[in-house]
């Protein structure tokens, strides 16, 4: 008999520990660094730019740090009343049609993932159409300001209150939730709005996150639609105000005009980039994982 003898069994390598899983890992982590350089650099120009004298700008020396701080252009712009008027419009605006767009994209929405529900292809098919074919700029403005709604909020937040994306998103989440949980809440007595709102949107906040977060960058960003609806400078948003404000700033510039403002010109376009990007990049840290979420379950059906 013998003793203390052990026969020690070969180790296997597991996939993290091959060549080729190394190398990728590396390869992966060089890639990621390069987009992240790439993504951030832009932004932390515009940043220093905003905070640069128009000399070091126009001679090329600003690069992500600030030359010659100077907050003449931000100065500028916080100094006007009516800036911060526009600016509170921006958030009524964008608060009342995140709110609207997702009522009526959460309803509908539901209703399409509904197979049994008569006409659905139909319905589908009217959302599907919209998202290639629209009636055009000039019949959407017959169209707003015959139903009076011209130099009101409504003519901002309905006539893009519906995202045709972001519906096929939330339909896709629905048609992923059991259907197993409706039919038992319908056993237990629950109504078809029952069931939406006691069932189905609390196991939704993912993505319901994530479509607030679609719409309310979306609206933030707008301008275009309050540039053609509304024509009261205390009604516009404030991305038209400093649409403006740039636009009379390069004229000021081109005529010699007032010494502060010619040397901000320079740097209003990166001050409009800041100011208007900062809540979204302030509220977007707190709806990430929500986001990320939202997006594999809404287009993930296992």
């Amino acid at each position: 008999m013998i003793l203390g003898t052990k026969t020690d069994a070969p180790k296997t390598r597991g996939p993290d520990d091959s060549r080729g899983y190394r190398v990728f890992r590396v390869v992966n982590t060089v890639v990621l660094i390069g987009v992240v350089v790439v993504t951030l650099y832009p932004f932390l120009n515009i940043v220093a730019r905003s905070l640069s004298e128009e000399a070091y700008i126009i001679a090329g020396k600003v690069t992500i740090f600030p030359r010659g701080f100077d907050l003449t252009a931000y100065k500028l712009l916080m100094s006007d009343a009516l800036f911060w008027t526009n600016y509170r419009n921006t958030v009524v605006y964008t608060v009342v049609a995140t709110l609207i767009s997702i009522v009526l994209t959460t309803c509908y929405a539901y209703v399409l993932s509904k197979p049994q529900l008569k006409g659905r292809t139909f319905l589908i098919g009217v959302a599907l159409f919209t998202m290639f074919f629209s009636g055009g700029l000039i019949p959407n403005y017959v169209l707003v300001t015959s139903l009076g709604m011209k130099n009101t909020i409504w003519a901002v937040v309905i006539p893009n209150a519906i995202s045709v994306f972001n519906l096929l998103v939330m339909k896709a989440f629905f048609e992923s939730l059991p259907s197993e949980l409706e039919e038992a809440a319908a056993v237990d007595g629950l109504n078809t709005y029952g069931i939406l709102l006691r069932i189905v949107l609390p196991l939704s906040k993912a993505i319901i996150a994530t479509m607030v977060l679609f719409y309310a960058v979306s609206f933030w960003n707008s301008w275009f639609t309050a540039f053609l609806y509304i024509d009261q400078q205390d009604l516009l948003p404030v991305t038209v105000y400093l649409r403006n404000l740039i636009a009379g700033a390069t004229s000021a510039e081109s005529a010699a005009a007032d010494a502060d403002k010619v040397q901000a010109a320079a740097t209003l376009q990166a001050v409009t980039i800041v100011l208007t990007t900062l809540p979204i990049l302030a509220i977007y840290p707190f709806v990430q994982r929500y986001f990320v979420r939202g997006v594999m379950l809404g287009a993930v059906k296992g």
